[in-house]
C-alpha cells in the first residue's frame, strides 16, 4: 500500500443530493488503489479524488459543521464515473 492512497477520499453527490464521502480502509487499500474504490461507486456516478496531503482539502474535510447541508456542483467531479464494481466475496 503506498502511503499516499491512505490520505485520499472519494467524494460524489449522493441519492439524497448531498455529499458523500468514502474513506477506504488500509485493509483494503493492501490490494487496491483509490481508483477501486472510486469504481465501486454505482454506474455512472460522477466523483473526485481528494487527497489530504493538501492542507486545505484537510482543514475542509475535517471541519464537521453543517456537513449534513453540503452541496457539490458536479462540474467539480471531474476524475470519473462509477463502475459498479464488487470487490468482496460473493457468497453462491
Amino acid at each position: 500500500m503506498a502511503l499516499s492512497e491512505i490520505n485520499k477520499r472519494v467524494i460524489y453527490k449522493n441519492s439524497e443530493g448531498g455529499v458523500s464521502i468514502m474513506v477506504p480502509t488500509p485493509e483494503f487499500l493492501e490490494t487496491h488503489t483509490i481508483d477501486d474504490v472510486a469504481a465501486s461507486l454505482p454506474v455512472g456516478i460522477k466523483y473526485k479524488i481528494l487527497d489530504l496531503s493538501n492542507t486545505e482539502v484537510e482543514e475542509f474535510l475535517s471541519d464537521r459543521t453543517f456537513r449534513n447541508a453540503w452541496e457539490v456542483d458536479e462540474q467539480f467531479l471531474t476524475d470519473g464515473l462509477g463502475q459498479g464494481a464488487y470487490f468482496g466475496e460473493k457468497n453462491d
